[in-house]
């Protein structure tokens, strides 16, 4: 199979001159527009350069497309839920055309909670098929316990993400979906499991198709280059690193 072609640049802010010519710009959220519920200083700017050109794509599993959308537009930045991917939200619509009629252990904030039974999925099995691990805030030793035992007892685990933290706005870590899978790792060791969260192509897939763009007339944007780097590369998307303040 041919190596796709990979082109790459680095940058310190955003700024419109970043996605000239590209007809489609794929964003990432936390570290690039937005961080702990603030917009960064450049991000109204772009957004408004970008215009219905601009998707985000991000690794989120608390919001769904249609609060955040809400959230953001309380910023100044005004992006449809129609071009918002969130993997916590797509990952309950996979999960509904993959398993329909599934019992779903659901440990996710009360956002997803309501997009799950929105969806139709039925989340009050006592013996779950399918166990989904999203960043949820309120995530206790005995949601863990718990999680353990549906695993134990064969339910098939899936993860929103593989993040283990997002920047704040000083730079600071913020835990994430991937830090609670390394907790349920130190219990049972090293758990298999599927996901399609970044870096995973799925959301940038379903970007580029949505839009009809082909990937080498779209700009993947973002600072993370395990996450958002890989998935622009597999997907054969330009990517513009975000470097904000010291590398992390």
């Amino acid at each position: 199979m041919p190596e796709v072609s990979f082109e790459m640049r680095v940058f310190d802010r955003l700024s419109a001159d970043i996605v000239t010519g590209a007809r489609l710009v794929l964003s990432d959220l936390d570290g690039c527009l937005v961080s702990q519920g603030r917009a960064y200083a450049d991000a109204l700017d772009f957004a408004a350069a970008c215009d219905d050109r601009l998707w985000i794509v991000s690794n989120n599993s608390t919001h769904s497309a249609q609060s955040l959308s809400d959230e953001l537009a309380a910023l100044g930045l005004t992006i449809s839920a129609q071009r918002i991917l969130l993997a916590g939200e797509q990952t309950l619509r996979h999960l509904q055309k993959t398993y329909p009629g599934v019992g779903l252990a659901l440990f996710a904030g009360d956002c997803l909670q309501a997009q799950a039974r929105a969806f139709g999925l039925r989340t009050d099995s006592e013996v779950p098929e399918v166990a989904l691990l999203c960043r949820d805030s309120g995530f206790t030793i005995v949601d863990l316990e718990r999680l353990a035992s549906f695993l134990r007892q064969g339910a098939r685990l899936w993860v929103s993400n593989i993040d283990c933290a997002h920047p704040s706005m000083d730079g600071l870590p913020v835990p994430e979906t991937g830090a609670l899978l390394a907790a349920l790792n130190a219990v049972l060791g090293d758990v298999a499991f599927d996901t399609i969260g970044k870096p995973h192509t799925h959301m940038a897939r379903l970007a580029l198709d949505s839009a009809r763009i082909a990937p080498h007339d779209a700009i993947f944007i973002g600072d993370n280059l395990a996450t958002d780097g890989t998935i622009a590369r597999n997907a054969g998307i330009p990517f513009a690193h975000i470097v904000r303040g010291p590398a992390r």
